[in-house]
Parts: structure tokens; C-alpha cells; sequence
């Protein structure tokens, strides 16, 4: 059968006999829907497009083997409280089963706050784990062998500081940099874009993600340098074409300022890492994964010239998206879960979150944190998707859709090409319209019921049965504020302000930063005091809204 056809049998068999029969089927990202796909729909370059797993343009796979030869790191993003209660829970996942570790921190220590900051009244070990100074990691760390468990950390305007702290904890440790494996997500564009977490300027903040690129490529080669968030995007309302292109566009303005600041592509490319979201729309997500790397693999190598294979190669962690959770009939979440967990791995994910089914409510309980583990477990284990590499390569569907991710997704990188890029593409505002635009179709359709959530606007109940949440205690902070302060009474404080000094002095240089913020804090300097130095040199952001 041609296209010719094709289109003349959808005519005769789809023609609605009245206005009302009329459905628009479109993805999440407003794309047609066809009723079938077929052999009419492939391009005449398939084979070049596709590739073999392990090969150039990577559509199906970074590895020749995928899962057959290792399964994805099961890694739940943790965090609450203090550090000694975090490390607990840490222990617990380690116990069940996960083989990584993912960091939460709370707001104040994201920002760069102490927790006796003003700012951070109400929010101390709230959404994660309060960290002040090394005292705290080294409990947060205590007992997790660094050389054998990965750990990566959601944190971006005080990543340096952090990152610093994990380094100093394993030199306390014994552990040599070189053994230290690991992400830190470093990535301060998208925070402009979607979450707000933000302290420094653009500009400044650019130097303190080059510096991490520069510090690790030669003194801790395993690390990954940067998780680059397309996760938080989609959260914030984009579709899964603007979560692909607005990433990738990011990526690409942190690549010219690694070459701006005199880093060579292939030296730090290697080493660059995503984060994406598996969302509801399966097949969808399916194709987004794929043009994602097909497209990243030609950027680097076509726009960027790389050489080395390895900085062609999209390294994705995967989180289910907490947008699709519901508060309504909670056991529902479990098979959102499920299927976004399907359409990460089918989609190649090289590492995975799943979120609890009760995170539309509160922080996850122990037991709900358990069956979201379980749920990775049963896929991998039970499922066989993981014994076939690219196990829906070939579907006529899949393979149609991640063409048109593509050419709708490089369509937006060549819009924000002709802004200037990223950075300047941000500053006017540019990605937070769009996605606001997104997310606004969005709720509407939810509220016209064009849009189905089961249990928020259809197969709704009456009676919705309670389901038992985990609180922080408010005390949390009082102990917190507490332990800072023993800290401050017990160091050497002529030490801290000398450090302090010299990583002023540093930041209105032009070198890395990277060795006055370890001094800093091997010092046992404060988050919040190393970010208000940094902020005395550089200043502070105040975003403005878009609407």
C-alpha cells in the first residue's frame, strides 16, 4: 500500500457521518494522530536514521547489548528532614534493592540559605534534606561506601558548594577522587526556564557550571558533570516536543561556554548526562527518548565537531512525572507509575526513578517508597522488556513519531538559534511563554473534559478513602538551627573568613572556583556564607514574570 492509498482508505473507512462523531486525535504535544501507521510512512533513509544499537545516530540505544548486559540504575530520589533521618532512609533503599543513590535537598540549601536564615523559616528539611555545612554530609554519607554506590544530587545555584562537600567527605573517607561516580545536576539554565532555584545571575552562574566541567575532567574523571533537566520542564507544563528541544538547547549553550572558557569538546563532552520525564502518553514518550538521542548524536558531532564516540552519546537518567500524580484515588498512581516506567526503559533509559504512588499528598512513606522500587523490579525482572534491546523499534508508529519529534523539535532549536541561543532566548522570555501557553491548553482541556484524568474529571467517587501520609516534625528545624550553631561555636573561625576572603577574591578573578570553595569548606564554612560570598562578588537574580 502508498501514501496515495493510504489516504484514500482512511478517507472512505474514517469520514465521520455527522459533526458530532468528530474526534481530534492529537499526542500531548498537539501532533496528529493517524488510525494506523505503516510501510508508507518511512523515509527513504530509514536504515541511516535507525542504525544498529551502539551505532551513530543511537536512535536505538547507546550500548550494543542495553539491558542484556546491565539493567539501569535503580536509583529513588530521597531526602527529608535531617541528615542523620535521610541517611537512614538512604540505608533502607540500599537494603531493598536500589543501586543508587539520588539526593534531595530542601529549598534553603538549594537557594544557598542556612537554616537560620530568615528565607528559611518554614521550609527547613521540608521537600529535602538540610544541609549547612560538612558536618551534615559527613552524617548524610555516614557509612555508604563511596567507591561502591553512585550518588547523584539534585542541586544547581550551590552545586559547586555541594559537590565540594561530597569530595571533602571522601578524602575523609580514604576514597580516592578517581573511584567517585556520581552526578551532580549543575544545570542552571532550566531553573531560569521552569523551578526558580536560582542566586546568581545568568552569566555568573554559566562560570560556576564551567568550572565544575574544568575541576572534574581533571580531577574526577567518573563524575558526571551536569544533568541536563528537560524533567523539570515538562513539570512546569511544557509538551514533549519543548521538553526535547528546550534541553538540548540548553546543552548547547553549556557547550560553547565550555569552549569559551577554553575546555576542549571532547574532554568534557564524554561526560555530560540528561534527565528527562516519562510521562503518561506511552508511545510518545517511547519516540521523545529516541529523537532526543538521535538528535544530541548529530549536534555534537555535526554542529560541535567532537571526534571522541563517547561525546555523541545522550546519557539519560529518567524520573516519572509527579505532574501526572493525583491526589483523587491515589492507587491509581501506581499504574501511571507503571506505565511511565515501560516507556523509559522501552525508551532506553540508563537510569530511573519511580515516584510513590502518595506524593500528590505528602512526602512518600517507607512502604510507599518500597512498592515504587518494586515497580522497576517487576519491569526488569519480570517484564522481558529488558532482554530485547529497542524492544518497539520498528513499529510503524513509534518510528513515525520519533521522526516528527525530531523535525519538530530542531524546528524550536532553530527558533532559539535565531534569538541568540538559550541564554539569550531565556532573558527574553522566550521558553517560560511557551511552556506557560502549554500548560494553559492543558488545564483547559482537563476542565472541558476533552483531556481524561481518570479520577480528577471522570470515574470520579464520592467517598475517597484515606490514605496514611509521612509529615516532617516541625521540630526538625529547631534541631537543625541547633547543630549549625555547635558548629560555628567549634571551628576556627579566623580560618572561615580567611577562606572566605580568598573565594571573594577568586570569583573577581577569571581562574576556576572550584579550589577556594573546597577550602571553604574543609573550613567547615556554611553553605549559606560561602553562597552570600559568592553573591557579594557576582550579585543576586531576581527573575520577572512572564505571563
Amino acid at each position: 500500500m502508498d501514501r496515495a492509498r493510504y489516504e484514500r482508505w482512511k478517507k472512505a473507512i474514517y469520514a465521520p457521518a455527522t459533526p458530532k462523531e468528530r474526534r481530534t486525535f492529537l499526542t500531548s504535544s498537539g501532533l496528529p494522530i493517524e488510525p494506523v501507521y505503516g510501510p508508507w510512512d518511512r523515509p527513504p533513509d530509514e536504515q541511516e536514521r535507525l542504525g544498529m544499537p551502539g551505532e551513530f545516530p543511537f536512535t536505538r540505544g547507546i550500548y550494543p547489548s542495553m539491558y542484556r548486559g546491565r539493567l539501569w540504575t535503580m536509583r529513588q530520589y530521597a531526602g527529608f528532614s535531617t541528615a542523620q533521618e535521610s541517611n537512614r532512609r538512604y540505608r533502607y533503599l540500599l537494603e531493598q534493592g536500589q543501586t543508587g543513590l539520588s539526593v534531595a535537598f530542601d529549598l534553603p540549601t538549594q537557594i544557598g540559605y542556612d537554616s537560620d536564615d530568615p528565607m528559611a523559616r518554614g521550609e527547613v528539611g521540608k521537600v529535602g534534606v538540610a544541609i549547612d555545612t560538612l558536618e551534615d554530609v559527613e552524617t548524610l554519607l555516614a557509612g555508604i561506601p563511596l567507591d561502591q554506590v553512585s550518588i547523584s544530587m539534585t542541586i544547581n545555584a550551590t552545586a559547586p558548594v555541594l559537590l565540594a562537600m561530597v569530595l571533602a567527605v571522601a578524602r575523609r573517607q580514604g576514597v580516592s577522587w578517581s573511584k567517585l561516580s556520581g552526578t551532580v545536576q549543575n544545570d542552571i539554565l532550566k531553573e531560569y526556564i521552569a523551578r526558580g532555584t536560582y542566586r546568581f545571575p545568568p552569566r555568573p552562574s554559566l562560570r560556576l557550571v564551567t568550572d565544575i566541567f574544568a575541576f572534574c575532567s581533571a580531577k574526577v574523571p567518573k563524575w558526571n558533570t551536569i544533568s541536563i533537566s528537560g524533567y523539570h520542564i515538562r513539570e512546569a507544563g511544557s509538551t514533549a516536543v519543548q521538553e526535547v528541544a528546550f534541553t538540548l538547547a540548553n546543552a548547547k549553550e553549556y557547550v560553547r561556554a565550555a569552549l569559551a572558557a577554553g575546555l576542549a569538546v571532547d574532554e568534557f563532552a564524554p561526560r555530560l548526562s540528561f534527565f528527562f520525564n516519562a510521562h503518561n502518553n506511552f508511545l510518545e514518550e517511547v519516540a521523545k527518548f529516541r529523537a532526543a538521542r538521535r538528535m544530541w548524536a548529530r549536534i555534537m558531532r555535526d554542529e560541535f565537531g567532537a571526534q571522541d564516540p563517547r561525546s555523541w552519546l545522550l546519557r539519560f537518567h529518567t524520573q516519572t512525572a509527579g505532574s501526572t500524580l493525583t491526589a483523587q484515588q491515589p492507587d491509581n498512581n501506581v499504574v501511571r507509575v507503571a506505565i511511565q516506567t515501560m516507556a523509559a526503559v522501552c525508551g532506553g533509559t540508563q537510569s530511573l526513578h519511580t515516584n510513590a504512588r502518595d506524593e500528590a499528598l505528602a512526602l512518600p512513606t517507607e512502604e510507599s517508597v518500597r512498592l515504587a522500587l518494586r515497580t522497576q523490579q517487576i519491569v526488569a525482572l519480570e517484564s522481558g522488556l529488558a532482554d530485547v534491546v529497542d524492544p518497539l523499534g520498528g513499529s510503524y508508529v513509534v518510528e513515525a513519531w520519533t521522526d516528527r519529534v525530531e523535525q519538530e523539535g530542531r524546528a524550536y532549536l532553530e527558533r532559539i538559534e535565531s534569538l541568540g541561543g538559550a541564554l539569550a532566548a531565556i532573558e527574553r522570555g522566550f521558553q517560560q511563554r511557551e511552556i506557560q501557553e502549554a500548560a494553559y491548553r492543558t488545564q483547559r482541556a482537563v476542565e472541558a473534559g476533552t483531556e481524561m484524568v481518570v479520577g480528577v474529571n471522570c470515574f470520579q467517587v464520592e467517598e475517597e478513602r484515606s490514605v496514611p501520609t509521612f509529615r516532617v516534625d516541625e521540630a526538625v528545624a529547631r534541631e537543625q538551627v541547633a547543630r549549625l550553631q555547635a558548629v560555628r561555636a567549634r571551628r576556627d573561625r579566623a580560618a572561615v573568613e580567611a577562606a572566605l576572603a580568598a573565594l571573594r577574591a577568586a570569583a573577581r578573578g577569571s581562574g576556576t572556583l572550584m579550589p577556594a570553595i573546597l577550602d571553604a569548606v574543609e573550613a567547615y564554612a556554611s553553605v549559606g556564607e560561602i553562597a552570600r560570598a559568592l553573591a557579594d562578588v557576582f550579585g543576586e537574580y531576581r527573575g520577572e514574570a512572564n505571563v
